[in-house]
């Protein structure tokens, strides 16, 4: 089941996708890690989603992630006693906090924090943008706004607040009660979303430890302003450009994601590129040129990996969507272009013995040919600092970790193994050798290269760089190697590399 690309799919399960033989279906075309997105769906029906998505990893033999997507503090205004109204530019629309029924000139506003933080000359964006607020005046009960384009207003649409900090919580009391239900589950991502803070993260890392990763999505443009330090209390990112793309203006997007994956790229965190990029096949069964070259360009620019929404979830054509995706991937992987942009992307190591050998793995992996990386890892943290060099070698993660193995299937390049819990550098080199030759990425004869930390089993040790010929194969499904290696001393190649 080797991967022929090394950017990831990510895929949100619904009603489209959601029992077994369609998930499996798209695991087979691409899928490398299954949403769950908790704003749709009961308790159970994402029980039921994950339970199959277990069984298709039995079935398959290779380690599948799935991601819970929290709904977040999503504002909202009240109900109007028609249910629909319509608003003309240049009018007075009031947001208050009178539960009553609102109508052409008011609505109700049932979040008091947003009350404190309003002033004069913001704006509020309501339904996604398609109506736009000026706000002229505010007092405890009452926000004054002026209407900025002719649009409709219905019940419960959102509202979005580019130009303040709303003092809400990422977590909400739901988010808290999916959030405790997900863990149960044992999923391997915690998606956090409308993250205004870091303060944000470190809050949701208390609650959640080390059970699952937490994945941050940057949906609000004040999110930008803490992008590094909420990038580094983060194990992933993502770019959300839904919510995104309403606070900002359309034409700042693009910029935003650049800056974005550049950031994640100089820490090292998995980064994901979100939303909208194969909207037309919810109802096609093949995309836009447009969307096409949109994906194409998240991985010319070094992203972990692309997802699929509605796509996916509930529209018609779940399995074509990540088949095109795959063969977008691939296509654009194949291309001379993409490993020099990569190269010129390529952020140095920082000053630490993990970038030092993870900096040297990347450079004699070319010098040598070698046709595979192998991180044996406890923690995941070789895997993701390999990952970080971009390596052209595939990256060979070997881990005695399951839920490591799991997270892994995020990253950039890196296929997820579960091997032996190895006590020498003998066994070390011995098991990489046989995954190599059964998960297909080397035949004998091959060199391959591998990075570990010593003592084994300890996490944060990375300090070995080894480089071995696979010898010999015997067996066709339980396939042992003896291998020839080569070594030297962690300092030696942080001064030659």
């Amino acid at each position: 089941m080797r991967r022929q690309r090394k950017a990831k799919i990510v895929a949100t399960l619904g009603p489209a996708s959601g029992d077994l033989s369609k998930i499996r279906a798209l695991f087979d075309a691409g899928v490398d890690v299954f949403r769950l997105n908790f704003s749709h769906g009961t308790h159970d029906d994402h029980r039921a989603r994950l339970e199959a998505v277990r069984q298709v990893e039995r079935d398959t033999g290779r380690p599948i992630s799935v991601l819970a997507d929290m709904q977040g503090p999503k504002l909202r205004i009240g109900t109007f006693a028609a249910g629909r109204v319509a608003v003309k530019t240049g009018e007075r629309f009031v947001l208050d906090t009178d539960t009553a029924p609102g109508d052409a000139s008011r609505v109700y506003l049932p979040h008091p924090e947003l009350f404190d933080v309003a002033a004069p000359g913001q704006s509020l964006l309501i339904d996604d943008g398609k109506v736009q607020l000026l706000i002229e005046s505010v007092s405890p009960e009452r926000i004054v706004t002026k209407v900025m384009n002719n649009g409709m207003l219905s019940d419960r649409k959102g509202v979005n607040v580019p130009d303040a900090v709303v003092p809400i919580a990422a977590l909400t009391a739901k988010d808290r009660v999916d959030l405790d239900f997900a863990l149960s589950l044992g999923v391997d991502w915690i998606g956090l979303s409308f993250v205004q803070r870091e303060a944000d993260v470190l809050e949701a890392r208390a609650l959640v430890g080390t059970r699952a990763g937490l994945l941050t999505k940057i949906e609000k443009p004040m999110a930008m302003k803490e992008l590094p330090a909420i990038v580094q209390a983060s194990d992933a990112v993502m770019v959300a450009r839904g919510d995104l793309g309403v606070e900002l203006p359309p034409e700042r997007v693009p910029g935003a994601q650049k800056r974005i994956l550049r950031v994640c790229r100089q820490y090292g965190k998995p980064v994901v590129v979100a939303t909208q990029m194969l909207e037309s096949m919810i109802e096609s069964p093949v995309p836009t040129r447009a969307e096409a070259s949109d994906v194409a360009t998240a991985i010319y620019d070094g992203a972990d990996a692309v997802m699929l929404s509605a796509e996916s979830a509930n529209g018609k054509y779940p399995v074509e969507a990540v088949s095109m995706m795959n063969r977008i991937i691939t296509e654009v992987e194949r291309d001379p272009l993409y490993r020099n942009m990569l190269d010129a992307q390529h952020e140095n190591p920082l000053s630490t013995r993990q970038d030092a050998i993870c900096a040297a793995l990347r450079e004699v992996s070319t010098i040598i040919g070698a046709v595979a990386s192998v991180t044996y890892t406890s923690s995941g943290a070789t895997a993701l600092r390999a990952a970080r060099e971009r390596p052209s070698t595939p990256i060979v993660s070997m881990t005695p970790n399951l839920e490591v193995a799991r997270r892994q299937s995020l990253t950039w390049g890196v296929h997820s193994t579960v091997g032996p819990d190895v006590q020498s550098v003998g066994e070390m080199v011995e098991a990489a050798c046989r995954v190599c030759l059964t998960e297909g990425f080397a035949k004998e004869g091959d060199q391959i290269t591998i990075v570990a930390g010593m003592p084994f089993g300890q996490g944060g040790t990375t300090n070995l760089l080894r480089v071995a010929e696979v010898s010999a194969v015997a067996g066709s499904t339980a396939a042992s190697a003896e291998a020839r290696s080569t070594s030297a001393a962690p300092s030696e190649y942080a001064a030659a590399w």
